[in-house]
C-alpha cells in the first residue's frame, strides 16, 4: 500500500469501497436533490433533532440577535456523524457489507459506524486514537464493533485502518471525504431552514470538514443568500491554513484538546466545497471553548464535548459578530462522553 498517496487519496486502492464508489465528487452531486435523498435514506434511523432558543439567558453573546442551538447532541449516538455514517451504509451492496466495515475516527465518526453496523448486522471495525475518551470505545463496543487503539492523533489510526481495509478486504468508510458522508451531514441544514427558514447565519465547527462542507452545500441550495462561518481551534487550523495557501496543507503538529477537531490534513474533496460554499473560517482557543462550555452549562445545562462549544466561543469572543435582528443557529452540539467534562457543550448560531 504506497501511504504516500495519502496527502491526496485516503482510500486504499484496493479497498471494496473507495469514496468515489457509486458516489460521483462534482458539483452535481451536491444539489439539493442529493441531499433530499439522503434525508429520506436514513429517516427513521437518525433523530430530527430540534432546535431552542438560547434566550432567555443572563448574557446572551448574540445580543439583539434571535441565537439557536441545534441540539444533534440528541442523536442515538450523542452526535451528528450518525447521519452521514447511515446514509452511508444505506448504499452499500451485500458483498460490501457482507466483507465488514472498517474506519478510523477520532471518536463520533466511530460510534456512527458502529450504531448503523449494528442496525444493518454488519460487522464492524474502529481505528481509534489514544486519546479517545474511553466511554466512546466503550460504546463502540456495546454495539457490536472491533476497537483497535492506535496512534496520538486521528491520521495515524487512518493509516493503521487503510493498512487493515487493504489486508483484509474490508470496505472502508471515510469519516469527511466521501460524498455520502457529506451528504448525511448535509441533511441538518435541511432540517433547520425547513424549521426555521428565516435563518440567515450558520456558525459551524470544523474538524475533517465533512460537516461544514455538507451544511454549506446544502444551505446555499436551500437559502443561496445565507451566510456559513466555519471554526477551528488555534492549535488545530488545518482549513484556516488551508485558505490561506489556497490549497490543502498538512498541519506539522496538533496543539489542542479538542480531538475531534484536530486533523492534520483534509482532503481536496472537502477544501474545494468549503472554498465555493463557506463565507469565513474563524479561530478560537481551547480556553476560549472551556469558557463557552461552562456558559452552556450554566445558562442552558447542556453538557457537552469541547469541540460543541466552539461556535459559542466564536461569539463570546467576538471573532464573530451577529448583526441585531438576525437570527443565527449554531450547530455542533455532541454530547459529553466523559464524567469530567462538564465544561464541553457544543452549539450553533442561526437566525
Amino acid at each position: 500500500m504506497r501511504h504516500d498517496r495519502l496527502t491526496t487519496d485516503l482510500t486504499p486502492p484496493n479497498s471494496p469501497m473507495t469514496s468515489s464508489t457509486n458516489a460521483p465528487s462534482n458539483s452535481a452531486a451536491f444539489n439539493l436533490e442529493a441531499f433530499r435523498a439522503a434525508q429520506l435514506r436514513i429517516s427513521g434511523r437518525v433523530r430530527h433533532t430540534p432546535l431552542i432558543d438560547v434566550a432567555p439567558v443572563r448574557a446572551n453573546p448574540a445580543p439583539g440577535a434571535r441565537l439557536l442551538l441545534k441540539l444533534d447532541n440528541l442523536q442515538p449516538t450523542g452526535s451528528f456523524k450518525v447521519r452521514g455514517a447511515c446514509n452511508t451504509l444505506m448504499t452499500l451492496n451485500e458483498p460490501q457489507k457482507r466483507a465488514g466495515l472498517i474506519t478510523a475516527s477520532g471518536g463520533n465518526h466511530g460510534l456512527g459506524v458502529a450504531y448503523a453496523a449494528a442496525m444493518l448486522g454488519c460487522p464492524a471495525v474502529i481505528y481509534l486514537p489514544t486519546n479517545t475518551p474511553a466511554e466512546k470505545a466503550e460504546k463502540a463496543k456495546s454495539w457490536g464493533a472491533e476497537i483497535q487503539s492506535v496512534g496520538a492523533v486521528w491520521d495515524e489510526a487512518n493509516l493503521a485502518a487503510l493498512a487493515r481495509a487493504e489486508a483484509d478486504g474490508l470496505t472502508y468508510i471515510h469519516p469527511f471525504a466521501d460524498p455520502r458522508v457529506i451528504h448525511g451531514q448535509g441533511t441538518i441544514a435541511l432540517e433547520i431552514l425547513d424549521d426555521t427558514p428565516e435563518t440567515d447565519l450558520l456558525l459551524v465547527a470544523i474538524g475533517g470538514g465533512g460537516l461544514i462542507a455538507g451544511v454549506a452545500a446544502a444551505a446555499k441550495a436551500m437559502k443561496p443568500g445565507i451566510k456559513v462561518i466555519g471554526i477551528e481551534p488555534t492549535g488545530a487550523p488545518t482549513h484556516y491554513k488551508s485558505r490561506e495557501a489556497g490549497a490543502v496543507i498538512t498541519l506539522e503538529n496538533i496543539k489542542t484538546r479538542a480531538g475531534t477537531l484536530a486533523p492534520r490534513r483534509s482532503d481536496p474533496l472537502n477544501f474545494d466545497l468549503i472554498q465555493r460554499h463557506v463565507d469565513d473560517i474563524v479561530l478560537v482557543t481551547d480556553t476560549d471553548m472551556e469558557r463557552a462550555a461552562r456558559w452552556l452549562w450554566y445558562e442552558l445545562a447542556i453538557a457537552a464535548e469541547l469541540s460543541g462549544a466552539a461556535a459559542i466561543a466564536a461569539l463570546m469572543t467576538g471573532a464573530v459578530t451577529v448583526p441585531e435582528g438576525s437570527t443565527s443557529l449554531r450547530y455542533r452540539l455532541r454530547r459529553r462522553h466523559r464524567r469530567d467534562e462538564l465544561k464541553w457543550p457544543h452549539i450553533r448560531p442561526s437566525r
